[in-house]
């Protein structure tokens, strides 16, 4: 018999009704401007408005959504450094969320930090995109990262379901690759940027486990928490070892991190309520694939 520390675990979540598939987005954009070297903080703002704007206006699918079927995200970009007027040195954090069903939490699906992203920006700049042709570094990266968002939402939701979108992604990097800014091009001593997120999600056979993983995980673990905590349990061990099948053959990938990177936290929490037996085997499976987090998986043997 589950015991009731499950409910506790979602405390505050009540029933609600299942979410439509989102493809369009709610992201929030912060700039951190603290180390550029401008007394021109406005230029920030504006930046912050047209970044959101090309995010949220833009119909990214063909399908029409309500406000709150969107994807919502937050997009965290930080000025390293400005050597020039116009020209920005910066990293970003992209950080995307998808509801669960019966409840009001929201999962945490993306986690991705990128370290290396150099652009041109000017007051009233129009950002103009195209997905068959590089224009400009502003756009391809957040029509990047929108592609990558949106896919990995349908994956949760549905097995492989976001096939055409990584597509998409995975053509920008190819047409940005003509520039000579960093993060497109495959350079085998960086294999955290965007070129190689884009490969795992849509090139690599070996990777299809932890894309595989985002639909058990989600669609059949999460979402069946409150209506049937048995098979949630067993759903959400079951993808974590699918992490490791890939894990095994091509160790530390970008994606095996980045999924990790978001879901430690919410695994260490909600296995604590599982039966000892699948939260041995979980803990096993954990502290090979992501030993970093070691201590925190070690508490789910507490619970």
């Amino acid at each position: 018999m589950v015991r009731p520390v499950i409910f506790f675990i979602l405390l505050s979540l009540f029933i609600a009704p299942f979410p439509v598939l989102s493809q369009q987005l709610n992201f929030t954009v912060t700039i951190n401007s603290e180390r550029a070297r401008t007394q021109d903080t406005d230029i920030f703002e504006k930046m912050k408005s047209a970044f959101e704007q090309f995010l949220n206006g833009r119909n990214w699918t063909d399908a029409e959504l309500k406000p709150q079927e969107r994807i919502k995200g937050n997009l965290l970009i930080t000025i390293n450094d400005m050597p020039q007027v116009g020209l920005f040195s910066a990293t970003v954090q992209i950080q995307t969320v998808r509801p669960v069903f019966g409840s009001d939490y929201e999962s945490l699906i993306l986690n991705f930090a990128d370290r290396n992203w150099t652009f041109e920006y000017t007051e009233s700049q129009p950002l103009e995109f195209n997905q068959f042709s590089y224009l400009n570094n502003i756009t391809s990266l957040l029509a990047y990262y929108a592609y990558i968002t949106i896919g990995i939402d349908y994956d949760s939701f549905s097995l492989r379901g976001g096939d055409a979108f990584f597509e998409i992604a995975n053509n920008i990097v190819a047409n940005a690759q003509q520039s000579s800014n960093p993060g497109w091009n495959q350079n085998p001593s960086d294999k955290r940027n965007r070129y190689w997120l884009a490969n795992d999600l849509y090139n690599s056979q070996v990777m299809v486990p932890v894309r595989d993983a985002y639909y058990l995980y989600h669609r059949k673990g999460l979402d069946l928490l409150t209506t049937n905590p048995e098979e949630s349990y067993q759903n959400i061990v079951e993808a974590i070892k699918m992490i490791q099948e890939a894990n095994k053959v091509q160790p530390n990938s970008i994606l095996t991190i980045s999924f990790m990177d978001a879901k430690s936290d919410e695994i260490s929490k909600i296995l604590k309520a599982a039966p000892m037996e699948l939260k041995q085997e979980a803990v096993e499976v954990l502290l090979k694939v992501d030993p970093n987090n070691a201590r925190k998986y070690n508490d789910i043997l507490k619970g």
